[in-house]
């Protein structure tokens, strides 16, 4: 059963079982309270619990595991103190209230030293707790152990599987539903484009799965209130501590202005492109004429685009460049070269033939 839909269901279980508690209440009584009014306030206080319980969705349990130490340390604070034989004679024996401020005063330490103990544990690290624990020292929770939390374009790409089994990328991959069904979807569609992207996606996952160095969750928290799927996955990423896995630039600078860690493929891409200075020879295959009549154009394995100079009848050959010089565009960065030589010509090779020459390779957005 998905965590969607048990959760309400506990939740309606517990109410009930308040209010039957509530009416047991009410029958022991010995008829001093009737037995609606017993189920109202059992309902009343299911409802607080169940209220104070949504109230807290986005606590993790590390979060009241530290919490709950931390009240654990206030509280035996606060038992020491009470028990320190001065703190008993800060109210004199002869008031006729003495014994209840004292036990106010009690009550008052304990419920500081409480709140203290607790807020100081949430903010507090793992490497603090060492103090407090002698000779335990738990794991560095460093960026590279954060989890991934993927996107759908970041599946649909085709890229990740191989980036995980060279071992660059590791850990756990955290998948939300709301993603899955989404490519479930595009599986599922009419459209043989959306068809191929989805299950191309799906593909991708089942390779992930079978990456030794990766564990890969299903994550089931759907948020229902939220229908953005950038939204949902900013807000999931900042309730699990994750690190989003994207290829939306738009998404990741979202992501990045509310403090959410971001990795783009497309930017990892980009700054492993080998650097072309004005001087170096580049190896490639001319696919096309250029805007001008002189021109011939190339493409790099990473797909950088090369513009040769007077080199439009070698079209379909191989060609060795120098490059001469660069220019960034708003599409990238465009590089211009002169021929220097040919490596393997294409006989019959013509002009014409350029517009009939191989695609250059495209880069998947």
């Amino acid at each position: 059963m998905p965590v969607r839909s048990a959760i309400p269901i506990v939740r309606v279980l517990f109410v009930v079982c308040c209010v039957l508690l509530g009416i047991v209440l009410s029958i022991a009584s010995s008829g001093t309270m009737h037995r609606i009014t017993g189920g109202v306030l059992g309902a009343l206080f299911g409802g607080l619990i169940v209220g104070t319980d949504i109230l807290l969705k986005n606590l993790s349990f590390r979060s009241f595991g530290s919490g709950t130490f931390g009240l654990m340390t206030g509280v035996l604070c606060a038992w020491l103190l009470t028990r320190v034989p001065w703190a008993q004679s800060l109210l004199p024996s002869q008031w006729e209230n003495a014994e209840t401020f004292d036990r106010i005063l009690n009550l008052i330490i304990y419920l500081t030293l409480g709140y203290l103990g607790i807020i100081l544990a949430l903010r507090s690290n793992r490497q603090e707790f060492s103090l407090i624990i002698p000779y335990v020292r738990f794991r560095n929770e460093g960026v590279i152990q954060q989890p991934l939390l993927v996107d759908t374009n970041i599946i649909i790409d085709g890229r990740i599987p191989g980036i995980c089994a060279t071992g660059f990328l590791g850990g756990t991959l955290i998948v939300p539903r709301f993603v899955l069904d989404e490519l479930h979807i595009l599986a599922d569609s009419a459209d043989p484009v959306k068809r191929d992207r989805g299950r191309r996606g799906l593909e991708c996952l089942e390779q992930l799965k079978r990456t030794p160095t990766l564990s890969v969750t299903i994550h089931d928290d759907y948020q229902s209130q939220e229908k953005l799927v950038d939204t949902k996955l900013i807000q999931l990423g900042k309730t699990l501590d994750a690190r989003l896995l994207t290829n939306d630039a738009n998404l990741g600078r979202v992501a990045g202005l509310q403090g959410l860690p971001v990795l783009n493929l497309n930017q990892l891409a980009h700054a492993m492109r080998p650097p072309l200075n004005v001087g170096d020879e580049v190896e490639m295959m001319l696919v096309k004429e250029g805007k001008d009549d002189h021109q011939a154009v190339g493409y790099l394995p990473d797909g950088t685009m090369i513009v040769v100079n007077h080199a439009r009848s070698k079209v379909g050959a191989t060609v060795v460049a120098t490059v001469s010089s660069s220019l960034q565009t708003s599409a990238g960065r465009l590089i211009f070269a002169e021929l220097k030589s040919i490596k393997s010509p294409s006989p019959g090779a013509s002009p014409a033939s350029g517009s009939n020459a191989q695609s250059p390779p495209t880069r998947r957005k």
